[in-house]
């Protein structure tokens, strides 16, 4: 079939994209390259088209289909996305993706290549010829454009040949396979997909078992990402599967994707209602009862299925406040030793499995994780770990939440109820960066956990990077009381650079006894309840507090992953745990990673490490990650390898636009 015919067919609703396809995840040089074999007259492949019955069609985008059979592409999408692009100028009703891909295609007359725009190159320039103009115009205009231009003569007659033939692109014929018959399911045509694209993304179980609701169901995807950007707005940033993964716990008590296989759309729908409720109120008692307020301190967000279905077994509510907080304390340690950090799917079904009755289920998981680990009992080296992204940072934060920790300037107790800019917690150096790198303390040292201390954001400012031998003494004579419940020792000799090492140890010593007493009193159910204050989910969180050296590195990894997602990439992780896959070791963590790359499945795995010391760079090295240290050199590989934009991409994206 002509490309020229297909391109009418999907205009037509003839022939558009499966519900269960993801999304256009080409970059230019890919365009660049279909392109030029098409020029050239190179076989580009064939398409595979599965022919289904239109009112059994599930498609993707809000296009209308023609009446009778419909044509859903398999494989071939990103070819005639592209091609629709570049000679529609726009992309079809279908389209889930980047449209800069293909977006301002040119092609130079004398060089006969293709490029994307360029204003620098090929301003005022004739002999670049915009693509889609000449694609969705008469080609006399352009050669008629030819003739004013005395200096053409020469060639006149190969700059015609070459017009035309960029033209007559839309008449090659394209070979189409077809599927058709009733006994061609979801299951079967997407095992048939994932084959034949086997060099390319194949569908995960979870967008299988998606695929599968939405044949019945359209509005799923969009039902659930309703949920996840109002959990967004509050300060969490979960993703499409993890919710998806919450809903197959609580419909059918398995982790495993492959449960949903049988289940119907209404029971889907009900699914998704109570993990919406269940979700909403373990946000708001974690916010409330251990101060977690945000995802950056969440820790472990796949222990959330099995509370989901748990909390949904008991009907929504617990049996008394000593259910709920001995969950709680499972739930602290999933994330204090990783529980969910490795296979997940296995972990989750076996402890899934201990709670199928609930009489004396949480018992069952505790005495699980004891058997693991052997004692539950924190020790002062458990809190060596350094950087934000050490397993017991949440634990800190958690702390100062919930054992009255004070600020050091008003007094106030730092409970989990602040609002407001200027409330927010933010990570405080007590042994300043600058001081400690100054008398020859190295990274992991300087930024060890015991050296971290929550302030609210105007405190912090105050204090900024002055010596503590100066500025704890002050604080302790204004404020009696504040300095010791962070934790900070006494002693005031240890307030010395000199004696920093041993005041690490001392405040180990401290935070491990004071974790210990919070941990069991919240297992024996002996915390006196809280106030009650506003719903986390009511509140927009202004900025993730964190130790991410200075608020403006913790804006730029901010508006470095919205200026990706507004790019149409797929959004990085936040402080991204890497864990040895064999004994589930954590090895480094990363400021910001794509664990599938930037384009999943056809990119390798790409991180941007921010003022990190060598042994995270190692460690993300080996396990396969393309690294970048510094904004410029990671902009200029997503505009140059995955965007493909070339001198264009840095208009846009100059440092002060993502440095706000």
């Amino acid at each position: 079939m002509k490309i020229s015919t297909i391109l009418d067919q999907i205009d037509l609703g003839s022939m558009a994209l499966p519900e269960f396809q993801r999304g256009y995840v080409w970059n230019r040089d890919q365009v660049r390259g279909l392109m030029n074999s098409l020029y050239r007259k190179h076989p580009v492949g064939s398409l595979l088209v599965w022919v289904a019955k239109t009112e059994n069609a599930n498609a993707r985008g809000d296009g209308s289909l023609a009446p009778g059979s419909v044509e859903l592409l398999l494989d071939g999408q990103q070819r005639i996305t592209s091609l629709y692009g570049i000679i529609r100028g726009k992309p079809p009703k279908f389209f889930d993706g980047n449209a800069q891909a293909f977006t301002g295609l040119y092609f130079h007359l004398d060089e006969e290549v293709f490029e994307f725009f360029a204003p620098v190159k090929m301003n005022d320039n004739p002999l670049w010829i915009n693509v889609t103009e000449l694609m969705k115009a008469d080609v006399g205009i352009f050669i008629g454009k030819l003739f004013s231009y005395p200096e053409f003569a020469p060639k006149i007659n190969e700059y015609i040949n070459r017009l035309t033939k960029i033209t007559h692109i839309k008449e090659i014929e394209l070979h189409i396979e077809k599927v058709t018959g009733e006994d061609k399911t979801v299951d079967v045509v997407v095992d048939i997909f994932n084959n034949v694209n086997s060099g390319g993304t194949k569908l995960s179980k979870g967008d299988l078992a998606l695929a599968k609701i939405c044949a019945e169901w359209p509005e799923a995807r969009a039902e659930m990402k309703k949920r996840l950007e109002k959990w967004k707005k509050a300060g969490f940033n979960f993703r499409l599967e993890w919710l998806l993964r919450n809903i197959n716990s609580i419909i059918t008590g398995e982790a495993l994707f492959v449960a949903l296989k049988n289940i119907d759309s209404a029971t889907f729908k009900t699914g998704l209602e109570s993990t919406e409720k269940s979700i909403d109120k373990l946000l708001d008692i974690i916010a409330s009862r251990l101060g977690l307020d945000h995802d950056r301190v969440l820790g472990s967000t796949y222990s959330f299925p099995l509370m989901s279905r748990f909390l949904v077994q008991r009907g929504g509510n617990f049996i008394d406040y000593k259910e709920r907080d001995k969950l709680l304390f499972w739930y602290i340690h999933t994330y204090l030793w990783g529980r969910y950090a490795g296979s997940t799917e296995s972990v989750l079904n076996q402890d899934l499995h201990h709670i199928e009755s609930l009489d004396g289920a949480l018992d069952r998981l505790i005495n699980q994780l004891r058997q693991n680990r052997g004692d539950l009992r924190l020790q002062p080296d458990d809190f060596k770990g350094w950087s934000m992204g050490a397993r017991f940072y949440p634990m800190l934060y958690m702390l100062t939440r919930v054992c009255k920790a004070k600020d050091w300037l008003s007094g106030v107790e730092l409970s989990s109820n602040l609002l407001g800019k200027l409330s927010s917690l933010q990570i405080h150096h007590i042994f300043p960066k600058a001081l400690l790198y100054k008398h020859g303390y190295p990274r992991p040292e300087v930024n060890a956990i015991a050296n971290f201390a929550f302030l609210t954001q105007e405190t912090n400012l105050v204090i900024s990077d002055r010596d503590p031998t100066i500025y704890l003494e002050e604080l302790s004579a204004k404020q009696p009381g504040a300095i010791e419940s962070h934790w900070i020792p006494k002693d005031k000799n240890l307030w010395k650079p000199e004696y920093y090492l041993d005041f690490l140890s001392a405040r180990r010593e401290l935070l491990a006894q004071a974790a210990n007493n919070f941990l069991d009193s919240l297992v024996a159910g002996t915390i006196p309840e809280k106030e009650i204050g506003p719903s986390v989910l009511e509140r927009i969180e202004f900025g993730i507090p964190g130790e991410i050296s200075t608020p403006a590195e913790e804006d730029l990894l901010l508006e470095c992953n919205a200026w990706i997602v507004a790019n149409g990439l797929p959004e990085g992780e936040f402080l991204f745990e890497l864990t040895d896959p064999v004994n589930n070791q954590m090895l480094a963590v990363l400021d910001l990673a794509w664990p599938e790359g930037l384009q999943e499945g056809l990119s390798k795995p790409v991180a941007l490490l921010i003022d990190e010391g060598r042994e995270t760079e190692e460690a993300a090295n080996r396990a396969g990650y393309r690294y970048f240290t510094d904004l410029e050199s990671f902009r200029s590989y997503v505009c140059t390898e995955i965007l493909a934009l070339g001198e264009s991409c840095s208009d846009a994206t100059n440092e002060s636009e993502i440095v706000s």
